[in-house]
């Protein structure tokens, strides 16, 4: 491994398993899905979503309710998680330390652009908040982070599609190893569990139509996978140089070594059809890392449990990978977060090299006999894991592939 290490020193999680680390970590490992009915989808042709339990604005912050968008609120109080964990204070930051922010988001503020829409189209233009850009647009997570931490290093808002949170990883590691930042607070959020984008994925052919059932419907690597099921959250890292966190006496949780991102150039929304850009993507991370596919042992697949990705992403692996890297996807527990995926399912990944357990792939019944991986299913697995792949594709032919070591 030669390639240049930046410390996971906190994590924070807010996903349909929990708002905190150790919910979301027992229910993956137990593989419990989450996917239920959604009131606000209700009479819609796909009404069942995977959403963040018994979540509480207020406790992003005093104004959260009112004037943050719910992907800012999920963003904010997994960044507060990964901060304590990584033992830091909001706005104590150690001397002349450049804290930088950056979150990654594929919608943004959605949920308030429908409400307001609506109303500009009952009631008129005088009745639209004033605060509606500030809660909509796609870099508001990450400026309400820095304002919320006081981190005054850059702050960025990188937007890939179902990519935007491991994009967000990857640049946070950029900088470090370039020396533009100390510390980064980074991840991904979204909350697009609305009335717009459910129709529109389900136009698409894209939703799973399993409604009678909704908690078996987010099924990846299965015969019987169907689509995917839309979900929500965030997932936040803090990360620094391997030397910085040593210099303050912090225990790293897992390192990123390796990142490689890349186009298809081939469709909007669908993958090459022999997985090039996921490819180049791989290819490029383990380039990165200094290391080959046989040091992998570990893939936590993009995985959307609809039947081209999966497809295209198994054949991924087993030609880079060969047969020796298990392989699982959290989205049958968690349904697809969007751009906050790839955030979420790095730190799942991070956490698997800490703690030596794959998470097995929820409602995986019958494995395709095509996938022709190793795929985790039933129950997880233990055992030693040195190095984790997390893979994350989106619409655009938008690539991105973390490879974290432990």
């Amino acid at each position: 491994m030669t390639g240049f290490a930046a410390a996971i020193t906190g994590i924070g999680l807010v996903t349909p398993a929990g708002v905190g680390v150790p919910d979301n970590w027992e229910r993956v490992v137990a593989g419990r899905a989450t996917a239920a009915h959604a009131p606000e989808l209700a009479g819609l042709p796909v009404p069942m979503a995977c959403q963040v339990p018994g979540f509480d604005a207020a406790r992003s912050g005093p104004r959260a309710a009112v004037q943050w968008d719910r992907y800012t609120q999920f963003a904010v109080v997994a960044a507060f998680e990964a901060l304590a964990q990584a033992g830091f204070t909001a706005g104590e930051w150690p001397d002349s330390a450049r804290v930088a922010v950056v979150v990654g988001s594929g919608a943004g503020g959605t949920a308030t652009l429908e409400a307001q829409h609506a109303v500009l189209l009952a009631e008129g233009p005088g009745e639209v908040s004033p605060m509606t850009l500030p809660m909509g647009l796609l870099n508001m997570a990450a400026g309400q982070v820095a304002i919320e931490l006081k981190a005054n290093g850059p702050c960025l808002a990188p937007c890939s599609a179902c990519a935007s949170g491991a994009s967000a990883i990857g640049m946070a590691r950029d900088m470090l190893r370039t020396g533009a930042a100390d510390i980064v607070v980074a991840g991904g959020a979204e909350a697009p569990v609305t009335p717009l984008y459910a129709s529109a994925f389900a136009r698409m052919r894209a939703l799973s139509r399993r409604v009678d059932d909704p908690e078996t419907a987010s099924r990846p690597f299965d015969v019987d996978r169907d689509g995917f099921v839309l979900g929500e959250g965030a997932g936040m890292f803090v990360m620094e140089s391997v030397e910085h966190a040593r210099s303050r006496g912090a225990q790293p949780i897992a390192k990123v070594v390796g990142y490689g991102a890349s186009a298809d150039a081939h469709h909007v929304t669908s993958p090459h059809p022999e997985g090039l850009g996921a490819r180049l993507a791989v290819r490029a991370a383990l380039a990165d890392a200094g290391l080959t596919g046989a040091d992998v042992a570990y893939v936590n697949a993009h995985g959307t449990s609809t039947p081209r990705n999966d497809a295209v992403e198994s054949a991924v692996i087993r030609d880079l990978l060969g047969a020796g890297a298990a392989v699982s996807s959290t989205k049958g527990v968690t349904g697809h977060p969007l751009g906050a995926a790839g955030a979420i399912e790095a730190a799942f990944t991070a956490l698997t090299v800490q703690r030596g357990v794959i998470p097995p792939t929820a409602n995986l019944t019958t494995p395709d006999p095509a996938m022709e991986v190793d795929l985790v299913h039933k129950e997880a697995r233990h055992g030693r894991v040195e190095v984790g792949l997390s893979n994350s594709f989106g619409f655009g032919g938008q690539n991105t592939a973390l490879l974290i070591a432990a």
